[in-house]
């Protein structure tokens, strides 16, 4: 199941947990689309619960939205990427490599304060770097 909820105008939260199907994913990825209209320079948190490998259907439904989805995501500046699975944390991280725009940071699910703090922009990073 994924949950798609928008608790600010440019914040857009992702909860996915358990199995995704087809229906479930083509769902979500329509509300994240829906969500992100209007959103400039935004924050995405995506919340990973309970993670199963999505099935066949819903990887379909996620190429078909693929053009959609990708002009959704360029609306972003900063995705925090909660999760107790290691891969899918790294995995998240190297996809914030490969997207020029968007900055994608991951957290352990007992991070939430740290992962809010960074989408803030309150984690400190910047000050570290000053020129000498």
């Amino acid at each position: 199941m994924m949950t798609v909820t928008k608790p600010f105008a440019n914040r857009v939260d992702v909860v996915l947990s358990g199995p995704l199907e087809a229906a479930m994913m083509a769902e979500a990825l329509d509300q994240i689309i829906a969500a992100s209209q209007g959103v400039h320079h935004g924050q995405m948190l995506f919340a990973i619960e309970d993670f199963e490998m999505p099935s066949m259907g819903a990887w379909a439904a996620e190429l078909v939205r693929l053009p959609k989805l990708l002009a959704a995501v360029m609306r972003f500046d900063r995705c925090a990427v909660l999760s107790d699975v290691a891969w899918l944390r790294t995995t998240a991280e190297v996809e914030g490599a490969v997207i020029p725009s968007l900055e994608i940071k991951s957290f352990a699910l007992a991070q939430g304060d740290a992962a809010e703090a960074w989408l803030a922009g309150e984690d400190g990073e910047e000050d570290e770097n000053f020129p000498v």
